[in-house]
């Protein structure tokens, strides 16, 4: 069952075309073990016509990390899978560079997929996120407070990276695992309601199951392709008003970070003040991103502080929501700028 809905999936997002070389980010788990499971069989029957490898880590943070490494070493000797390991200490990584556990983590693991990514020449990272994975990050993003790109959750195809177990829920792989008798390792850490992820999974979902919606899942799940749907949308509009307002683009291929040269893109100040917020908060998102490569760096009040800025248009004025980007209102025309 698990297996077909995986088919499924992957036909539905075209994760899979002939000729991928897949990178499988395995940790001995129930989702990655059944993700790497699942794609061996594709691959034996030639269902797709794809190569894989796989890529674990140990983070060096618990007693049964080398079990678990040996584990899916194991595993990939017997199936005939080049396997690729990265021993590594999460903590001190951490501590050194000031940052959080899980950040870290997150950090060292896709680096590493990338790297393994490049040695294969592979194109595509296949990563074992399920559905449960889904609504949980969907409720994390409304803690912390989210618009509705917030809403959407994890896309099942995100540039290189594939996610055949996205609509597959924790229960069904469990029971796959159990059918293949592929007896996964079980991370200890998941069970330690320290973090954000593990209150949700462990205490607030099956709370709100219990109490409020035994469907809620399948409830936001829903909601996060609603969402999916109308940001499709939102994304096709605003593409097309910045085609009609943008009078000018300067050096946006340019990668402006290196200090070379600055970017700048122009565009049409009456045309931008006629369109409804939502689309003028997406155009300055839209505009910064092609110059930048990344919206990072720029808050919700400084979007509120760039459109106020462009409403009550007297005079020259300018905003500076960071170091490196530079908002000018002058001549009846924006001037969004990455500077040098």
């Amino acid at each position: 069952m698990l297996k077909e809905k995986v088919i499924e999936t992957i036909k539905k997002h075209n994760l899979i075309n002939d000729g991928d070389r897949i990178v499988c980010g395995v940790s001995g788990g129930p989702d990655s073990i059944s993700m790497l499971n699942i794609l061996k069989e594709l691959k034996q029957d030639n269902y797709f016509k794809f190569d894989i490898c796989v890529a674990h880590i140990n983070h060096g943070l618990r007693e049964n990390a080398k079990i678990d490494e040996q584990y899916v070493l194991d595993y990939c000797k017997k199936n005939g899978i080049e396997c690729f390991v990265l021993n590594t200490n999460i903590k001190d990584i951490a501590e050194k560079e000031k940052r959080g556990l899980e950040e870290t983590g997150r950090i060292v693991r896709y680096e590493f997929f990338d790297e393994i990514l490049n040695k294969t020449n592979s194109n595509k990272i296949a990563i074992a996120h399920n559905s449960n994975d889904n609504v949980e990050t969907i409720l994390m993003n409304i803690i912390r407070g989210t618009g509705l790109s917030g809403l959407k959750g994890i896309e099942a195809k995100s540039g290189k990276y594939i996610r055949p177990l996205i609509e597959a829920e924790r229960e069904e792989i469990e029971k796959y695992c159990e059918e293949e008798k592929l007896n996964p390792r079980h991370d200890e850490s998941n069970d330690e309601n320290i973090y954000t992820r593990n209150k949700i999974r462990n205490i607030a979902i099956p709370y709100i199951k219990e109490e409020l919606n035994p469907n809620f899942l399948e409830t936001i799940t829903r909601l996060s392709e609603i969402v999916k749907d109308d940001l499709e949308y939102l994304e096709l509009q605003t593409k097309s008003e910045y085609k009609d307002m943008c009078l000018e683009e300067k050096n946006i291929t340019e990668n402006v970070y290196n200090g070379e040269k600055e970017a700048t893109i122009i565009l049409d100040l009456k045309k931008f003040n006629s369109q409804n917020k939502a689309i003028q908060k997406r155009i300055i998102l839209y505009s910064i991103n092609k110059i930048f490569g990344t919206t990072k760096g720029i808050e919700k009040v400084h979007i509120e502080d760039i459109i106020k800025l462009c409403n009550n248009n007297i005079g020259n004025k300018f905003l500076t929501p960071n170091k490196k980007t530079k908002i000018v209102i002058k001549n009846k025309k924006i001037y969004i700028m990455g500077l040098k």
